[in-house]
């Protein structure tokens, strides 16, 4: 038996929409990058864009464990001396961007290269329950459903 190797004319891209609210940020996080990476499906090659268009709705009401939300703390740096900044969790979820939290833990659960960055234009994030993406017809996937774990009540 040969192994199978997907071409571009194998691929079959579908799109997703993904309701966050009330679900725990890593476990989204590791269920959408399985998606976005086409791991789910029987004809996976790790070298090509297999991975499905993913639509994340509600991401600003996103939850985490224990003391996450002001404990864990995302870092940049301004290229200048010194000039090394952080925010918390709590304070990007309720501020302008909130999506970037989800868009940030999904980032780092795929490797770091080129085919990665690729796959990344494949998720689409949004802090309301409202996207632009009707005409695609996306199917729902219910990962609070998935497992008990998945989903904390909010505090």
């Amino acid at each position: 038996m040969k192994t199978f190797s997907a071409t571009p004319a194998d691929i079959d891209k579908k799109w997703i929409l993904i309701d966050a609210e009330g679900v725990i940020l890593g476990r989204l996080a590791s269920i959408v990058a399985t998606r976005l990476r086409g791991k789910h499906k029987a004809s996976f090659t790790p070298n090509m864009d297999m991975g499905d268009n993913v639509i994340i709705i509600n991401a600003d009401k996103v939850q985490m464990t224990g003391n996450k939300r002001a404990d864990k703390k995302y870092y940049w740096h301004t290229g200048h001396p010194g000039g090394i900044k952080h925010r918390t969790a709590g304070q990007i979820l309720e501020g302008k961007y909130p999506e970037r939290v989800v868009t940030a833990a999904v980032k780092r659960m795929l490797p770091g290269n080129r085919l990665s960055r690729q796959v990344m234009t494949n998720l689409r994030v949004y802090a309301g329950a409202e996207h632009p993406h009707e005409a695609q017809q996306p199917e729902v996937l219910d990962v609070k459903n998935m497992n008990s774990k998945n989903t904390r009540v909010a505090k």
